[in-house]
């Protein structure tokens, strides 16, 4: 499961417990869900470190593959061969029809 799914379902968890806790107090139920944030938010940030972590890791990596995609193009685009070339993912060498199609184009 993807680190992000796991921390927003444990947030979500732990705001709902703590709201099911406070139901039977004779609140307001916008106050014991203001109440339920606020406690949920400050146990989050003890309980689910590791899983914000790992959140942050994943969204900084694929950060940087999207920036490094980025300038990838812009050299493609400057005219740079090697950075188009690296771009391309499937090749005319590649695909297991190239040569008969090639064949039928020289008949």
């Amino acid at each position: 499961m993807s680190p992000a799914v796991k921390y927003t379902l444990g947030r979500l968890g732990l705001f709902v417990l703590i709201l099911v806790l406070l139901l039977p107090l004779p609140l307001n139920i916008l106050v014991k869900a203001m109440l339920a944030l606020l406690v949920s938010a400050i146990l989050s940030y003890f309980l689910l470190s590791d899983w914000r972590n790992q959140m942050g890791e994943q969204l900084a990596g694929a950060a940087s593959r999207r920036t490094e995609e980025k300038e990838r193009l812009r050299a493609a685009l400057a005219g740079d061969e090697q950075a188009a070339a690296a771009g391309d993912r499937l090749t005319l060498q590649d695909t297991p029809d190239a040569e008969p199609a090639a064949a039928d184009e020289k008949k």
